[in-house]
């Protein structure tokens, strides 16, 4: 009896392993030039021939719709058919937060316009941070992912003594996104705390929360004297705290200094013993520069699992020292999705 055949294909017997003759592959070619750009899918010895071109744009859009922002962008290159749909709002609204218009209503004139095309707002709301809550908090997306960004405003912090001008006055700054920020005059008691709504943040996503500060040129009193920073629920699990410097060039190693102390309307200098030793380095302790010209230190993380009730509570505390410090500018606390590394 002959072989049996399928599909035209012949199978042969014996110890050599099946042969399908291929056909020519095609290449798909990631220029712009070629509009009839396609392409084969090879498995194992089998080539079937697809030209991309004969997919419905929707089709390619639905599933660039599955990938990332920054995916989105790539694949904007591979032709033209692939770049109509990588830039349609087919893609881009899957990309935007949901609850992007209720967030654009607390919003001033300024903002973004939600009939705007859904790229152009992602991009917008990712450069250009929207003032929402009559200016006591800022809004954004994070570009790599699409996630929501917060940062609450000095105003809106819990900052003792805030209100007292022999502690603290507040500033104006051309270069802060909030109308104020406080700076620091002179206190022995540092208390910065701050809230959020956890509904406000985007579900299944790490967050981490940062002082975004500046130092005087008269800054004094954080040389030395770690400050003890944490993230947590309110009303929940005891958070983790960790110690932090908020002087960005010092505080690295420990050594005899005599540092102001600022009592009452005077002005007293105080020696301070240091073992002269250098610190165990951790970059976590130290301030960063921020691409706005601020400087941020992190205080912790929170991960938000979605559909929960809660504040989340972020401070930064200097109580236990005693010593007088003073020169800090504060703009606010500010929320945002971890970085994948």
């Amino acid at each position: 009896m002959p072989p049996q055949t399928h599909q035209g294909r012949t199978a042969t017997t014996g110890t050599r392993p099946h042969q399908v003759k291929q056909s020519k592959k095609k290449t798909m070619r990631n220029d712009e030039d070629d509009d009839q750009g396609g392409g084969g899918i090879t498995c194992g010895a089998v080539t079937v021939e697809l030209d991309l071109q004969d997919l419905p744009e929707g089709c390619i859009a639905n599933v660039i719709s599955l990938t990332t922002p920054p995916d989105a962008c790539r694949l904007s290159s591979v032709s033209r058919s692939f770049r109509s749909a990588a830039e349609s709002d087919a893609v881009w609204s899957k990309f935007l937060p949901p609850d992007i218009p209720t967030n654009l209503s607390h919003s001033g004139p300024d903002a973004p316009n939600c009939r705007s095309k859904s790229k152009e707002l992602y991009l917008a709301l990712c450069h250009d941070p929207v003032l929402i809550d009559e200016g006591k908090m800022s809004f954004s997306l994070d570009k790599w992912s699409g996630k929501k960004c917060y940062m609450v405003a000095a105003r809106a912090l819990e900052i003792v003594w805030a209100d007292t001008p022999n502690y603290w006055k507040w500033i104006s700054m051309p270069d802060s996104r909030f109308e104020e920020v406080a700076e620091l005059v002179g206190v022995c008691w540092l208390d910065i705390r701050g809230k959020i709504d956890i509904r406000l943040l985007s579900p299944s996503t790490m967050y981490k929360a940062y002082v975004v500060f500046k130092s005087t040129a008269a800054a004094y009193g954080f040389e030395y004297q770690p400050a003890e920073v944490s993230v947590g629920l309110v009303g929940g699990a005891e958070p983790t705290k960790q110690t932090v410097f908020l002087d960005a060039d010092r505080g690295r190693t420990q050594s005899y200094q005599i540092v102001p102390r600022r009592v009452g309307i005077s002005n007293r200098s105080r020696i301070l013993p240091r073992v002269s030793q250098p610190r165990e380095i951790n970059d976590n302790q130290y301030p960063k520069d921020r691409a706005d010209g601020w400087l941020e230190i992190e205080l912790g993380e929170f991960f938000c699992e979605g559909g929960e009730d809660g504040e989340l509570e972020m401070t930064c505390l200097e109580t236990k020292g005693g010593q007088w410090k003073g020169g800090l500018i504060v703009q606010g606390i500010e929320v945002r999705p971890q970085r994948k590394s």
